[in-house]
């Protein structure tokens, strides 16, 4: 069994959760593991750069560095119909095993929270599409 990161996430109460967390402490894949370095105390701090981002490119680099340091997968995105509001931008933490369920409801309620404190980022973010080519 590999050496395990630490420190480690605490499970989540029985039931409550469905993260396959010991299932993947069994297998013990370094790379699946990964995930599991985001402890309660990283998740807080996380959300709060995610609700204080300054940029689309801040919010792009952290969605990155989601993926290259955890291995989470994050989706953000305009929705494929038209776009009225924020609710109208998807943002999709993928499932994995080792990923709490509230964790992937926390990332994009956090995400939109920044969003709506700052929504010249939103408005970046339907740029990247070309949205407001054209248009002075």
């Amino acid at each position: 069994m590999p050496t395990l990161p630490s420190p480690l996430r605490t499970e989540c109460p029985p039931g409550a959760c469905i993260c396959q967390r010991d299932a993947l402490l069994r297998d013990g894949a370094e790379d699946a593991l990964r995930v599991l370095r985001l402890t309660r105390e990283e998740e807080n701090r996380l959300l709060q750069r995610l609700e204080n981002v300054a940029s689309l490119a801040e919010l792009r680099r952290l969605q990155r560095r989601l993926h290259e340091q955890l291995g989470v997968r994050l989706t953000l995105e305009p929705a494929t119909q038209e776009v009225r509001s924020l609710r109208g931008i998807a943002i999709v933490v993928h499932e994995q095993p080792g990923l709490c369920r509230k964790t992937r409801q926390s990332i994009p309620a956090a995400i939109r929270k920044g969003l709506e404190q700052r929504p010249q980022i939103a408005w970046a973010l339907l740029d990247e599409g070309g949205l407001f080519a054209g248009k002075a």
